[in-house]
């Protein structure tokens, strides 16, 4: 893992991650969830933006120009206690300006709005430097799969105990709304909040997406099986 006086490697690959302090929920409702996903954009720039000020002037925050990208965001998802991205330092200091920027402008805005003060997560981002193609790979499926997993299933989809069916899984993991699978499987639709060709060596098009996800899915179906 990387600590707190490792430099991040300018075109290197890194999972990023935190949760809530104390497991708590930092998503409350789909604005809290919202208001990250465009902190996201206007974040990931040396300039500074406010939201109030830029939607008085777009109809959309996805339509500021956003110059001199700090980072490359391959995949993010957001959870109602944690979130995960793959991130890739464009100019030297960008992870840690752009985390920095993220973090404190979304705490700002989730004290203000629920009425609470302090520390909203569990410490300073955790990173781990992705030494693999291996790895870079796995954590497309893995971030992606996290609304479906086991662990968070009950709580997020309010349901029944989940059927473990790779077609009905998949269709649950496609249709959630924040995380960036969509931008891999609708382009054209998409936010623009991410980088697809960070991996782009690894998926063509919605086929080669689609066919890597139901691999992992039917494996750990597998798996399960007595």
């Amino acid at each position: 893992m990387t600590t707190r006086n490792t430099p991040f490697v300018s075109g290197e690959f890194y999972h990023v991650y935190n949760r809530g302090n104390s497991k708590q929920k930092i998503f409350l409702n789909n604005a809290d969830f919202d208001r990250f996903q465009m902190l996201l954009h206007l974040s990931n720039t040396p300039q500074t933006f406010n939201i109030r000020d830029v939607l008085k002037t777009t109809e959309s925050v996805y339509d500021t120009d956003v110059p001199d990208a700090l980072v490359r965001i391959g995949a993010y998802c957001l959870m109602p206690n944690h979130f995960h991205m793959v991130l890739t330092p464009v100019v030297e200091g960008g992870l840690s300006k752009f985390m920095l920027k993220l973090c404190t402008a979304y705490t700002m805005y989730f004290n203000t709005r629920h009425e609470r003060s302090g520390a909203l997560y569990e410490g300073r981002f955790k990173a781990k430097y992705v030494d693999s193609d291996q790895y870079l790979k796995y954590l497309f499926s893995y971030i992606h799969l996290n609304p479906v997993s086991e662990k968070v299933d009950r709580e997020f989809w309010l349901e029944k105990p989940i059927v473990h069916n790779s077609s009905r899984t998949y269709e649950r993991a496609s249709t959630y709304l924040y995380s960036s699978l969509n931008e891999y499987l609708s382009p054209r639709a998409a936010l623009g909040l991410i980088d697809t060709s960070v991996y782009g060596m690894y998926f063509s098009d919605e086929m080669d997406v689609r066919r890597e996800l139901f691999d992992w899915l039917e494996y750990e179906e597998a798996v399960r099986q007595p």
